[in-house]
């Protein structure tokens, strides 16, 4: 156990971060994620009916009105508003990820969305530099933790960095910054069979706790509340708790504070769980250079590792998903929209769209094959797909340079070509007036003297 806990080390590295110490891309990369989980979120409003219930409840329960309900308008007590627009940040699963997998900008941005609007007046700079050292410390532990997939990675470490991102933005002391993130280690929590299990509406709601979790621990932080003194490496704390001390504390504080790491950022391309891109963007490929038609195909053979299959089993409950939940999460589901469709858009997840007949005829073709290599470490190999035809031909593809990747990241004109699909998709559709003015706001956020502007446009009319 060393002199000083590294919560503390991170702590210093939130209070110290300055704008004026940002490289240009991890400005980008704040902005991009500011922009990209605002427009997630007003998506699941219209795409995901389980977040309603959040809503309905939140409303019911309000208290004094602080922040705001993206899409759905009117305030509530931040704490609250953390929690609804959490759950909508990750819903879709159409959230941003590190190049390694797992999410932070679901937790971390409506924490940051929610404390903004409960101070007023936290300038654009402000805003960026809180996003860019909560997904620096996301990356940062991502990488160098022993993570053996038996917790829920996003969630457990996602509360640490929106805590000590939303005490940065209330403005407190080293010491209350410190505070901050021992308080939210009573809020990290998450079991893995939350993603591997099925039938359930919470894999499309987790966000929401450590969210939640992050405004408490920052207010409570403010209000005088203590943490702990050796929250992540005491011997019952986080390093030694969820990873049996398993990390590499050197790497996790080399260049802290100096490289900003939020520029890896990775975005979506297609509104599914990210370790599945890689099979979609193969299927789409093979079955549109080869022409390929869903009568023309015997069986789409997947390769999977121990990751993959997890999405395949039970094989015949993956081949035809109940939920618009499981559906993101099947992998013999996405494959078939992607050799039905060749595409993947927000249509394809209704419950139409998981009840359409030629996807389902198509999953039925789906065999999955165990194939170790592909097994996730720390990055996760790209899946391979082979297409057997009627008349016995073979067609192979690997899933390299997948959309939204790190040979192939999204583009500014990308991510607002996203945030034009999922704003027309909320609940109340955006016009395309209010659609340009988010854009422009943000991508020029770091001129404004208020960054809640953004926030303030979550219920605009329909177009005339």
């Amino acid at each position: 156990m060393p002199d000083r806990d590294l919560s503390f080390d991170v702590a210093d590295f939130f209070f110290d971060t300055r704008y004026e110490k940002l490289s240009p891309e991890a400005i980008d990369g704040a902005k991009k994620s500011i922009l990209d989980t605002f427009g997630v979120c007003l998506a699941a409003s219209g795409k995901e009916p389980a977040v309603h219930a959040i809503v309905d409840m939140v409303q019911e329960t309000s208290g004094k009105g602080e922040s705001s309900l993206i899409a759905f308008g009117g305030k509530v007590p931040a704490v609250m508003a953390a929690f609804a627009n959490g759950a909508m940040a990750h819903c879709l699963d159409y959230d941003d990820q590190t190049p390694w997998g797992q999410h932070s900008a679901s937790s971390l941005l409506p924490a940051v969305f929610a404390i903004s609007e409960r101070v007023g007046g936290v300038s654009g700079k402000q805003m960026i530099s809180a996003v860019a050292a909560g997904q620096d410390f996301f990356n940062r532990f991502r990488q160098h933790v022993d993570w053996q997939k038996d917790w829920m990675f996003s969630t457990v470490m996602g509360v640490f960095g929106a805590a000590a991102a939303g005490a940065k933005l209330l403005g407190l002391s080293r010491e209350q910054v410190a505070n901050a993130i021992g308080i939210a280690s009573m809020q990290c929590s998450g079991l893995a069979e939350v993603v591997n299990s099925t039938g359930g509406d919470l894999r499309a709601l987790y966000a929401g706790f450590p969210a939640k979790g992050a405004v408490l621990s920052a207010i409570l932080a403010e209000r005088g509340i203590s943490g702990l003194p050796a929250a992540f490496e005491g011997p019952f704390g986080i390093m030694n708790q969820y990873f049996q001390g398993r990390y590499d504390r050197d790497k996790i504080l080399d260049g802290l504070g100096e490289n900003y790491t939020g520029g890896q950022t990775l975005y979506k391309r297609w509104p599914a769980v990210g370790t599945a891109h890689s099979h979609i963007h193969a299927t789409i490929g093979l079955v549109t250079e080869n022409d390929l038609s869903l009568e023309d195909i015997a069986e789409i053979r997947v390769f999977v590792g121990d990751y993959h299959r997890l999405m395949c089993e039970p094989i015949e409950t993956r081949r035809a998903p109940q939920t618009l939940v499981d559906a993101k999460f099947s992998l013999p589901f996405l494959v078939s929209v992607a050799a039905v469709k060749r595409d993947m858009r927000l249509a394809s997840f209704t419950q139409e769209g998981i009840h359409d007949a030629r996807v389902l005829a198509a999953a039925q073709k789906i065999l999955p094959i165990v194939d170790s290599s592909l097994d996730w470490k720390l990055e996760l190999p790209p899946g391979r797909v082979e297409i057997v035809t009627n008349d016995g031909r073979r067609f192979e593809r690997v899933g390299t340079d997948i959309p939204g990747s790190v040979e192939n990241p999204m583009s500014w004109d990308d991510i607002f070509r996203k945030f034009d699909d999922c704003a027309r998709a909320a609940i109340k559709p955006w016009s395309t007036e209010t659609i340009g003015k988010a854009q422009d706001l943000v991508l020029n956020l770091d001129a404004k003297d208020d960054a809640t502007e953004l926030l303030r446009l979550t219920s605009p009319p329909k177009d005339a």
